[in-house]
């Protein structure tokens, strides 16, 4: 019989997991909160309301399509709002009409997200961990989930040893698809049983969007909201650039057009002056992707604490050759 690694004795998965860090260049603390990461989508996709959510951002990237080599920390989800607010959307309309019509949506969506994540998902996790005979903890605080577990080896002060839930609900998550996942740790080690999901997940072209119009957001404001780790965002635009899929969004006009009417009706943003950003003239020719002054020197400074945390395991660049990449998807952008 096939051992299970979260089964084992503390000292059987210290010993699993340097051996894994060894044969593979990985640290240690990234396998092991690799298989956490991959346990949690598995247990939201295998519950009653996993057909309502899609997995995105970064951690899809690296998890489903391994399209970027760099170790995503948390799990981004959404929950369709066509689901969790049926009364909302009964017309047909994902988005509201009206600026007013999006405050009170807002706030009703919020409301509703934050009850759910702590009533359902943390009753899940906590179940399924009990039931397991696991001992992590489950923490819910607004619209996230920690799932806070002992680690088996030293922890990183930039990598924590929990891994975050992060909910949305106000998209439809389209257009995506069911993609089979697996711990890291598989390819390197036999005879021991890791977590696998079957998550449904945003397709590549639609992140690539939502993430080129978030850094747009920020080389306009000079800031990134609720995160001081975003230097990803650009590693992972030259990543899906190398795989493709820069081209296949450039070529899909409609994808473009639909990020930028979801962006302002629910992202609606100011740039450093006060002035109201455009998202639809960004995907429409005036995309910024290189940041200028202070938010650039904050910019690679959170790029050097990304290489010395070991995030970009072995598909690490210099700063200034990132910069020279992004720069020329942005040319192609507005080009297109």
């Amino acid at each position: 019989m096939v051992d299970s690694f979260l089964h084992l004795g503390a000292g059987d998965r210290r010993d699993a997991l340097e051996q894994v860090a060894a044969d593979s260049g990985r640290p240690v603390h990234l396998v092991e909160k690799d298989v956490w990461v991959v346990w949690a989508i598995d247990q939201m996709f295998r519950s009653e309301f996993g057909p309502h959510l899609v997995f995105k951002g970064g951690t899809s990237l690296s998890k489903a399509y391994r399209i970027i080599r760099r170790f995503s920390e948390d799990v981004d989800l959404t929950y369709d709002i066509r689901a969790i607010a049926p009364n909302l959307t009964a017309d047909g309309n994902v988005l509201p009409a009206t600026r007013s019509q999006e405050k009170i949506w807002t706030k009703q969506l919020r409301a509703r997200l934050a009850e759910w994540v702590a009533s359902d998902v943390v009753t899940l996790l906590r179940k399924s961990l009990e039931g397991e005979h696991l001992d992590p903890t489950v923490v819910a605080v607004g619209d996230r989930v920690r799932i806070e577990y002992h680690p088996a080896t030293v922890a990183d002060d930039y990598v924590k040893p929990a891994v975050v839930l992060e909910f949305g609900c106000r998209s439809t998550g389209e257009p995506n698809e069911i993609v089979e996942i697996a711990c890291d740790a598989a390819d390197w080690l036999s005879g021991i049983s890791f977590p696998t999901a079957s998550p449904c997940v945003m397709r590549a072209e639609r992140t690539f969007w939502e993430k080129a119009t978030a850094i747009h957001v920020f080389c306009l404001k000079g800031r990134f909201g609720g995160t001081d780790r975003f230097a990803r965002h650009w590693h992972d635009l030259a990543r899906l650039d190398d795989a493709g899929v820069v081209d296949r969004a450039l070529a899909d006009r409609d994808l473009a057009l639909d990020v930028a009417e979801h962006k302002t009706a629910f992202f609606a943003e100011k740039d450093a002056k006060g002035n109201q950003i455009d998202y639809r003239a960004a995907v429409g020719g005036s995309i910024q992707l290189i940041p200028a002054g202070q938010p650039r020197a904050d910019l690679a400074a959170d790029y050097d604490r990304m290489l010395d945390a070991g995030l970009l395991l072995d598909d690490a660049e210099t700063f200034d050759t990132l910069i020279e990449r992004c720069g020329s998807i942005e040319r192609r952008v507005n080009q297109a």
